[in-house]
């Protein structure tokens, strides 16, 4: 009788010291950053912080520093600490393979998942039923860009034409190359707009450099740097300039970070500062400097990308998953899309009244 007491005894602790599979008891929700250097990233890292504290949930947050496989490794790690919910922020998006790799292991482990930001396919996000996307309409990004740029021009077509030719030249930072976000916004901020100035009966905007066929310039690193973009522009200026006559008349970035590196270099020559000429800089993000720059005159717009509300989205969906809900319990149904992703909505930000949806 003694022994059967002491093997119970022992089982019970056993099963104590197991990680919790369900509810919002005990064990870690694991979140998985691409890199802590992204800006807009790390807005949505500081809001999700908040937001486990004010809830009293364990977590722990990794940086994969923009390393693919340091991300599947410390995955591993989460799994094997007895991680209950998993957050990735995926580093390759060239192609499925690292979100299919990363969901496999969530599937043996049978832990729900949520991708967030950074693309992956709808079929892939579908081939596990405790999966789910959140992130944004990126065509949606480019579209409104493209509109905040050719009406800006529109009303100040002249004012931007420094050299006279008739034409606006334009340079555009793309960010990572293959990354679906940076290819629709490099797309349609150029075609956008230029359908717009063509109904203005301007001329469409002309790339600086006839040489590059492709119409924008890629951080080679892959991170969306405003150190790439302020490398670049001094470059680009010191052989496109007003004394040359072919200054770069306008800048295009799909982020804010890109258009804050490249506002540095245009500052260093003495440009978008206090009393001497702008050069328009549009971004995509409304980081909280890239606000402070609209409202200071040196950038003239953005693309407002919500990071607490993508991260009070995630909150809500990871609830939902660890309580057994339906995975989008409570989720603006105007938002949701089939049954694997909610699209955080864009809106554009100027300065001036309120930001446009």
């Amino acid at each position: 009788m003694k022994r059967i007491v002491t093997l119970l005894l022992l089982i019970t602790l056993a099963l104590s010291l197991l990680p919790s599979c369900g509810g919002m008891g005990e064990g870690e929700i694991s979140v998985f950053y691409y890199t802590y250097s992204d800006t807009y990233i790390s807005s949505v890292r500081s809001a999700m912080d908040k937001m486990f504290k004010e809830k009293g949930l364990k977590y722990n947050n990794y940086d994969a520093n923009s390393s693919q496989s340091t991300q599947t490794e410390q995955v591993d790690t989460a799994i094997a600490k007895g991680s209950r919910l998993l957050a990735v922020n995926v580093v390759d998006t060239g192609s499925d393979d690292a979100a299919k790799t990363i969901i496999s292991k969530a599937k043996a482990a049978n832990i729900p998942i949520i991708f967030f930001n950074r693309s992956v396919s709808e079929e892939v996000i579908k081939s596990y039923d405790k999966c789910a996307f959140i992130g944004t309409d990126y065509e949606m990004a480019g579209h409104m860009q493209g509109e905040l740029i050719g009406n800006f021009l529109t009303k100040n077509y002249s004012d931007y034409d420094i050299n006279g030719d008739g034409k606006i030249s334009y340079v555009l930072f793309k960010g990572q190359q293959g990354n679906a976000e940076a290819e629709a916004r490099t797309k349609y901020a150029v075609e956008d707009c230029n359908k717009i100035l063509a109904e203005a009966k301007k001329k469409p905007l002309t790339f600086y450099d006839s040489a590059n066929s492709g119409g924008y310039l890629v951080d080679q690193g892959g991170n969306w740097s405003a150190q790439a973009a302020n490398d670049y522009m001094k470059t680009i200026l010191s052989a496109y300039n007003e004394s040359s006559g072919n200054m770069v008349e306008l800048v295009i970035a799909n982020n804010d970070e890109m258009a804050l590196g490249a506002i540095s270099a245009l500052n260093e020559a003495g440009y978008n500062t206090a009393g001497g000429r702008t050069i328009p800089v549009f971004g995509i993000d409304a980081t909280s400097a890239a606000v402070a720059k609209i409202k200071s005159g040196a950038m003239s717009g953005t693309v407002k990308q919500d990071a607490e509300g993508m991260a009070s989205v995630m909150m809500q969906v990871a609830s939902n998953m660890l309580e057994g809900k339906d995975k989008f319990d409570g989720i603006d149904k105007d938002n949701v899309m089939g049954t694997y992703r909610v699209n955080i909505p864009y809106s554009i930000y100027t300065g001036e009244g309120e930001d446009k949806k």
